[in-house]
């Protein structure tokens, strides 16, 4: 039985988009007959392949392993801050994408953010999800679900600077999910959820509880900074819920370039008024909900499992 060993940075037991990914491929890789474990370091075992995510993270894993085996291979997951933030900063994140044998991405357009020298290694493969069964959403209000970890790359307050261009007879519920990341997003999560009445922050929710309201949503809500495809983006899709969501890379890589539900970054204004365009115009809901739904078969499961079959066995091979 061939090993294979999964090194993600996030601690286990942790909701880090990271970490889902790393426990999601060890489950398809058992499926299909390997050996699998996750760690957060390279444990210093002979494997027939090592898979890293996180290119700046997880160098000194990739770079220890192929010293110790250079002809057994490599496949890099590179992320969002490897791709927008971290490239331009560390000089690790080259030498990982120089070390691996594959390079895998979650979505099309980061492909056009890794260097030249690099790009014959990177292949798509869409994260996916199992069905989520769509839920009864509110009648007496317009129910937005922002659902990310409270952190900087993720503007995670764009949602609250746009409540006062809301009109006043809105019936915008707006309800935030995820781990405040430091003390200073805690407080003011916890502020603003007891002096804004539309505005209640959740805090770290199970995946179970997360998908629950995800489904029950008329709207998801992600107004990132940057990301290397956002899981909860494919979760969206396959809950057929319609997503409002900031015109970077990472969301329109997993939504479509011609996807009509997009803002500037950032824009909290433009943010107001696509939200206020959704919540009165029937016809603008509908179009996104077509949108999403088309796009179902790209977050199947059997779609990403086919994909990290025919590329671990090329590697291993």
């Amino acid at each position: 039985m061939h090993s294979i060993e999964i090194v993600t940075p996030a601690p286990p037991k942790s909701l880090y988009g990271n970490r889902i990914t790393a426990q999601r491929w060890q489950g398809f890789l058992k499926k299909l007959g390997y050996k699998t474990a996750v760690t957060q370091s390279w444990s210093g075992k002979d494997l027939d392949l090592l898979i890293a995510l996180h290119a700046y993270r997880s160098y000194s894993s990739i770079k220890s392993f192929k010293d110790a085996y250079p002809d057994k291979p490599v496949l890099l997951m590179i992320t969002g801050t490897d791709i927008y933030r971290d490239m331009l900063q560390h000089p690790e994140v080259h030498m990982s994408m120089k070390l691996a044998d594959a390079i895998v991405v979650l979505q099309p357009e980061a492909i056009t953010s890794i260097p030249e020298r690099y790009k014959d290694k990177a292949h798509v493969i869409y994260q996916s999800v199992e069905t989520i069964k769509s839920r009864e959403k509110p009648k007496r209000s317009f129910l937005l679900s922002v659902i990310g970890h409270l952190r900087p790359e993720k503007d995670p307050f764009c949602i609250v600077r746009a409540i006062p261009y809301l009109d006043e007879d809105s019936r915008i519920k707006i309800q935030h999910l995820g781990m405040a990341m430091s003390p200073d997003m805690k407080k003011l999560a916890l502020q603003y959820s007891k002096k804004i009445d539309r505005y209640s922050w959740l805090g770290e929710c199970s995946h179970r509880k997360t998908m629950q309201e995800l489904a029950r949503s008329h709207v998801l809500v992600i107004s990132s900074r940057m990301e290397g495809g956002a899981h909860v983006v494919s979760e969206a899709i396959a809950a057929g819920t319609p997503v409002i969501a900031s015109a970077i890379a990472g969301n329109r890589g997993l939504l479509g370039k011609n996807y009509p539900g997009y803002f500037p970054v950032e824009d909290e204004h433009a943010l107001a008024q696509l939200i206020m365009k959704v919540e009165t115009n029937p016809e603008f809901y509908q179009s996104l909900e077509r949108h999403v739904k088309a796009l179902q078969k790209q977050v199947q499961p059997q779609r990403e499992l086919a994909s990290i079959k025919k590329l671990v066995r090329t590697l291993i091979s």
